[in-house]
């Protein structure tokens, strides 16, 4: 080898340590997060419509992620990789890892729950889906002593909404004996987090698609915090009826919806499903 070419070799050597120290720098730069505006009381200000189709779950990066599934069967019709029946939204459109983790004596339910969900899904009896399925809410007014939430209809869902007090009272003694779809919240600020606790829910909705029951013995915390205009959701759902440990959806992103023109459209009518005269087991 010639001096020269041992020169050059060396110095592109170099350059490409440069580049990869440099490239390195910028990756571990973590972006820096901005601040939420605040109320007058000083409290981060969570006003505001939220995602552009009232913050369901397609503004969540993980769940848009695509799972491989088995191959199709020679007589499948539409059917790719992607898929494990013919055109099984109800599979294609799980895209975490992260699942609920039930006691051993619930796996045969889960799994029948999961085969039957087009006669077995809460969604086709015209309730509420409760939480964590309804997802971040879809507008938010915020006041010094409580906060609403409004859930835009869809799914199945009607449009809902939920009035929690964050003047740091306890869950009232009475209501917490109920069964109800959102059961008795209270909220409180731990820092720039709200943190909603929800006790006395019903055993009617489910967690997820997928067959994720609930048992009456449910109790969730919510958490929602604001970063500039994006606001993030996160729920942990403590069910020892039915799970081994809580279980912790991972957070959700959900967009601020700036638009002047922005608003919550009437949910139509809930139409109850003909089960009696379902015979495919195609889901929805």
């Amino acid at each position: 080898m010639t001096l020269k070419r041992a020169h050059l070799l060396a110095a592109t050597a170099l350059l490409a340590a440069a580049f990869a120290t440099n490239a390195l720098a910028q990756a571990s730069a973590a972006p820096a997060k901005q601040p939420p505006p605040r109320t007058a009381d000083g409290k981060p200000d969570l006003n505001g419509m939220w995602g552009g189709r009232g913050g369901d779950d397609d503004d969540n990066v993980e769940f848009n992620r695509i799972m491989d599934s088995r191959r199709c069967a020679p007589t499948q019709f539409e059917c790719d990789e992607r898929t494990n029946q013919s055109i099984d939204g109800e599979f294609t459109a799980r895209t975490g890892m992260n699942r609920p983790l039930y006691k051993p004596e619930f796996w045969d339910r889960v799994q029948y729950l999961d085969m039957n969900t087009n006669k077995e899904d809460p969604i086709f009896a015209c309730q509420s889906s409760g939480v964590p399925r309804v997802g971040a809410p879809a507008r938010i007014v915020q006041n010094a002593n409580d906060i609403i939430f409004f859930y835009r209809a869809g799914n199945g869902s009607p449009a809902d909404y939920r009035v929690i007090p964050t003047d740091g009272r306890p869950h009232d003694p009475v209501r917490s004996l109920d069964v109800t779809f959102y059961g008795d919240s209270v909220g409180k600020w731990d820092g720039d987090v709200l943190v909603v606790d929800s006790v006395g829910l019903n055993d009617l909705t489910w967690m997820d698609k997928g067959g994720f029951f609930t048992s009456d013995q449910k109790h969730t915390i919510e958490r929602l915090w604001r970063e500039g205009d994006t606001l993030l959701y996160q729920v942990t759902v403590d069910d020892p009826g039915v799970l081994v440990e809580p279980w912790v959806m991972p957070a959700r992103r959900v967009p601020l919806n700036a638009s002047p023109k922005a608003y919550l459209p009437e949910g139509v009518p809930c139409k109850d499903y003909d089960m009696a005269n379902m015979v495919s087991q195609i889901r929805h």
